[in-house]
């Protein structure tokens, strides 16, 4: 349970830490109007649409979180070659290190059991103590 959690999370660090994205800030003086992660923020002076003159006392602040994008691919030819060979014995040793099993035979396979007419351990009142 505590391998698969640490997987999950380890998925979920790997998967945000390369989302980007951007907040959006629109402040009228002092005071916050407000904030836009995934459209524009809304201005102070849109009503139904119409968009007024705009103040000057209002301000657009855009904060961007870059994520990262310099994640490494390697391949095998970027090895060394005593890295290329050590990969190549393990795996190959990994891989023939499980056999499959023989098929066995089983020599009562096709037994049917006497059909049980009585118990007769409780007939001859035998028990193991």
């Amino acid at each position: 349970m505590l391998h698969k959690s640490f997987s999950v999370l380890m998925t979920f660090l790997v998967l945000f830490s390369t989302v980007s994205f951007t907040i959006e800030k629109h402040f009228c003086g002092d005071v916050l109007v407000d904030v836009s992660l995934f459209s524009e923020a809304q201005k102070c002076g849109k009503d139904s649409g119409v968009v007024l003159e705009k103040k000057s006392c209002c301000k657009d602040e855009v904060d961007v979180v870059k994520g990262q994008k310099d994640l490494k691919v390697s391949s095998f030819d970027d090895l060394d070659f005593i890295q290329q060979q050590f990969i190549t014995a393990f795996s190959y040793t990994f891989i023939n290190l499980f056999e499959g099993l023989e098929t066995q035979v089983v020599p009562h396979k096709d037994y049917a059991p006497p059909l049980l007419v009585a118990d007769i351990l409780v007939l001859d009142q035998v028990f193991i103590i």
